[in-house]
C-alpha cells in the first residue's frame, strides 16, 4: 500500500512538473513561482532517490527545460545545455560541496566564481570565423529553437567578433551561452507606453523577452528593449580559457556583454559571504536576479566531475528567498484613469511579502483575468520585488474548493455609472463620460503636472478637494478660481490660497506644446505635442486639420491621428477649449525671424534622454531644431551629443559605450549661446 501511494505521488508530481514546464518554457505563462516549482522538483528528486526502481526515462528530473515549440526549426546543440540544481540555504550549498569533494579531493582547494542567476531566456550563440551565424533557445537541453532572426535585432549581441580590432582573435568556431533579458526600467517604460496606447501590457520582463524572441515577426522583436548578457563558452574548435574567471574576461575582450559584479572567491566561505552581499542589493539591481550561481573556477575539474541527472556537478544555483506568496482573492476592485481607462485590481486577504503587508495588487487588465481564469475566492500567487507594486501572477488551481466565482467584466463606470466602451483592437475598457468625477481628478492632476502646465501646489489631494467641493467641472475652470473660494477649502490658509492662484496665473504663459500635453489627448505625449505645436501653431488650426494632413506630421501615425481627430470632435472638449480661449489661455507659436537666430548647431545630431530641469523633451527638441541641429531617437555612432537629465536609461549607457559626449541642459544652452 505504501509503495502504491508513493507511486501515485510520483506520477502526480511528474504530471504537475510537465505542465508547469510547458507553461513556463513554451507558453511563457507560468502559473506558479520558481520557489513552488523548485519545491515540487525537490520532492520528486527525493522520492526517486529513495525508490530508484520507480525512475522512468521520461521523468522531468532527467530533462533540462521545456519542449521545442511548434513552428520553429529544430537545432541540435553541440553539447547538452544543462540547467543547475538549486540550494536555498548555506547548509545545502555546503552539502553540495561535500558531495563533489568526496568525488575529487581537488575540490577542497578550489576557488569559485560567484555570478548572478539571471532570470531571462537562455540563448545559445554560434559564430563561424567571428561571424554570428545562428542563435537558438535552450529548448530541452538537447534540441533548441532557431531564433537567429530575432536575436539579430538585439543590439547588444555582437554580429562580428572581435568587436574592436585590438581584441583577441576567436577560434574558427565558437559557441557561447547567454541570457536574453529586459532591464527593469526599460520594462516599466515599455508597459507605460503600451498602456497609454490602450494595448496589452506584460506581466514580467522574462516572459516579455522570451515571447518577443520566439516569434516570426522580427519587427516586434526589434521594438522590445531586449539585452543580452553572456557567461559561458559552450564549445569551440580552438584554444579557449580553462578557468571560468578567465573565460568571462575573454568573452568581454571579444566584445560580448558580461554581467557586472562577478567575483572570484578563494574558497566556499567567500562565496557564501558574497551571497549575503547580493541579498542586500537584490532590490537595487537593474535586472531581475533570483539568486547567485557558484561555479568551480577550474573548468576542466568541473567537466571531470560530470553530471548527475540533468545537473552539472561543478556548479549550483543558490536561490534568494521567495518574494512570492499565496493569499485569498477576496474581491476585484476598479480604478478609473484620467483617460477613462478602467483597470481592475485585486482586493486581498492581508498577507506579508517582502516585509510589507499587502492588501491590494495589480491585475493588469480584464483579458489577464480571463486568460488566467482568475476567480473571486481563488488562492492566488502574489509577487512583490523591492518597491514594485505587488501583482497577481495567477491562481493556485489545485487549491480550489468549488466555491469560487468567475468575474464578470463591468458594463458601467464605478465612478459615474455611465456605460463603458471597448475600442476594437484594444485591451482597455473606457469610460467616455468627460464629466466623470474620477477622470476629472486625474485630468486636473495631469494638467497641473510638471511636464504639462507646471502648476505648483496642485497635486492629487488638492484636485480631489476641488472636485469634491464642485469648484471645477473641467480643467478650464481652474482659471476662474480666486483666493476667496480656495480659502474655504480644508487646509487652505490665506497664503496657501494666494500661492496656488499665483501659480495658476503663471501657467497662462506656458507654450502651446505644454498646453497640448496638459489636455491629455490619448497617445499624445510631450514629443508628439511638440511636433503638433511646431506644425499647427495654435489650437484653432489644429482643431480644423484633417486626418490625412495629421498623418503627414513626423511622429504622428494613423492611430494617434485618429485619437486627435476624435478628441476635437467631442462637444465636451470643444466647451473646454472655448473656456480656455475666453480665459486667455491660448498660446501661439510665432515664427522667429531667420536673421535673429544663429544656426550654431547646424550639422550636429542630438539625442535626448531623462527629465531635464526646466525644459520638456518637446521644448528641448524645438530649441535644437531652431538653431539648426538635428534630433534623433536612438544613440548611434553618428550622434554628436546626448543631452541627459534625471533618470537617464539605456541611451546613457549606449552613449558611454560609444564615447559620445554627454551634456546636461545648461551645457546645451551654452552651445547655443
Amino acid at each position: 500500500m505504501v509503495e502504491k501511494k508513493i507511486q501515485r505521488r510520483i506520477i502526480t508530481l511528474r504530471a504537475e512538473i510537465r505542465k508547469h514546464n510547458y507553461q513556463y518554457h513554451v507558453l511563457n505563462a507560468p502559473l506558479i513561482s520558481d520557489y513552488e516549482y523548485d519545491r515540487l522538483m525537490r520532492e520528486l528528486q527525493a522520492l526517486e532517490s529513495e525508490h530508484p526502481e520507480l525512475i522512468t526515462p521520461d521523468s522531468p528530473t532527467h530533462r533540462v527545460g521545456g519542449e521545442v515549440a511548434e513552428g520553429f526549426v529544430r537545432v541540435s546543440h553541440p553539447v547538452p545545455i544543462l540547467s543547475l540544481s538549486s540550494a536555498h540555504s548555506d547548509d545545502e550549498v555546503r552539502a553540495w560541496f561535500e558531495r563533489i569533494a568526496k568525488l575529487d579531493e581537488r575540490v577542497r582547494d578550489a576557488n569559485f566564481t560567484v555570478e548572478p542567476k539571471l532570470d531571462g531566456l537562455t540563448v545559445v550563440l554560434h559564430y563561424e570565423n567571428g561571424v554570428f551565424t545562428r542563435g537558438t533557445t535552450r529548448g530541452d537541453g538537447e534540441v533548441g529553437e532557431d531564433i537567429t532572426s530575432g536575436l539579430k535585432t538585439v543590439r547588444s549581441l555582437p554580429l562580428h567578433i572581435p568587436v574592436i580590432a585590438s581584441g583577441p582573435k576567436p577560434p574558427p568556431r565558437l559557441v557561447v551561452r547567454g541570457e536574453a533579458i529586459i532591464y527593469l526600467d526599460d520594462f516599466q517604460k515599455l508597459n507605460e507606453e503600451l498602456e497609454a496606447a490602450g494595448e496589452r501590457i506584460y506581466v514580467n520582463p522574462r516572459n516579455t523577452a522570451s515571447g518577443a524572441l520566439r516569434q516570426f515577426d522580427t519587427s516586434l522583436t526589434a521594438s522590445r528593449p531586449i539585452r543580452l548578457l553572456c557567461y559561458d563558452i559552450v564549445d569551440s574548435d580552438g584554444p579557449v580559457p580553462q578557468e571560468q574567471w578567465e573565460a568571462l574576461l575573454y568573452l568581454k575582450a571579444l566584445g560580448f556583454p558580461v554581467p557586472s559584479d562577478i567575483t572570484l572567491e578563494a574558497d566556499l566561505d567567500g562565496a557564501l559571504n558574497r551571497y549575503q552581499d547580493w541579498i542586500g542589493r537584490r532590490d537595487s539591481l537593474p535586472y531581475e536576479v533570483d539568486g547567485i550561481v557558484v561555479k568551480l573556477n577550474d573548468l576542466q575539474l568541473a567537466r571531470e566531475l560530470g553530471v548527475v541527472g540533468k545537473d552539472p556537478r561543478g556548479a549550483i544555483a543558490y536561490k534568494f528567498p521567495a518574494q512570492v506568496v499565496t493569499t485569498c482573492l477576496e474581491d476585484i476592485g476598479l480604478n478609473v484613469g484620467r483617460t477613462g481607462v478602467v483597470t481592475p485590481f485585486a482586493i486581498l486577504e492581508p498577507v506579508e511579502v517582502g516585509g510589507v503587508t499587502v492588501r491590494q495588487a495589480t491585475l493588469h487588465n480584464f483579458d489577464f483575468i480571463h486568460e488566467k481564469d482568475i476567480r473571486i475566492g481563488d488562492r492566488v500567487l502574489i509577487k512583490r520585488a523591492g518597491d514594485v507594486i505587488p501583482y497577481v501572477i495567477g491562481p493556485v488551481v489545485e487549491a480550489r474548493t468549488g466555491e469560487e466565482s468567475s468575474y464578470r467584466i463591468p458594463d458601467r463606470c464605478p465612478s459615474c455609472g455611465e456605460l463603458l466602451e471597448r475600442i476594437e483592437g484594444e485591451v482597455a475598457i473606457y469610460c467616455v463620460n468627460a464629466a466623470c468625477p474620477a477622470q476629472l481628478v486625474r485630468n486636473i492632476e495631469h494638467f497641473a503636472s510638471r511636464g504639462a502646465m507646471d502648476i505648483e501646489g496642485l497635486g492629487i489631494k488638492v484636485a480631489h478637494l476641488l472636485v469634491e467641493g464642485r469648484l471645477v467641472n473641467d480643467v478650464a475652470d481652474l482659471y476662474s478660481l480666486d483666493e476667496e473660494v480656495l480659502s474655504g477649502l480644508e487646509g487652505f490658509a490665506d497664503k496657501r490660497a494666494q500661492n496656488l492662484i499665483e501659480s495658476i496665473q503663471a501657467s497662462r504663459s506656458q507654450p502651446l506644446s505644454r498646453l497640448l500635453t496638459a489636455l491629455g489627448i490619448r497617445n499624445v505625449g510631450e514629443a508628439a505635442a511638440g511636433d503638433l505645436a511646431s506644425q499647427f501653431k495654435n489650437l484653432t488650426l489644429l482643431s480644423e486639420v484633417g486626418l490625412d494632413e495629421l498623418e503627414e506630421v513626423e511622429g504622428i501615425g494613423p492611430k494617434v491621428a485618429r485619437t486627435i481627430i476624435d478628441w476635437f470632435a467631442q462637444p465636451s472638449n470643444i466647451r473646454i477649449l472655448k473656456k480656455l480661449h475666453k480665459a486667455e489661455v491660448w498660446p501661439e507659436v510665432t515664427e522667429p525671424k531667420e536673421r535673429e537666430v544663429e544656426r550654431v548647431l547646424a550639422g550636429l545630431t542630438f539625442v535626448l534622454t531623462g527629465t531635464l530641469p526646466s525644459l520638456t523633451r518637446a521644448e528641448a527638441k524645438e530649441l535644437i531644431l531652431l538653431h539648426g541641429g538635428n534630433v534623433t531617437g536612438n544613440v548611434s555612432r553618428r550622434t554628436d551629443y546626448l543631452v541627459a537629465g534625471e533618470s537617464s536609461g539605456s541611451k546613457l549607457t549606449r552613449a558611454q559605450e560609444l564615447d559620445i559626449p554627454v551634456i546636461d541642459e545648461l551645457q546645451l544652452k551654452a552651445l547655443i549661446e
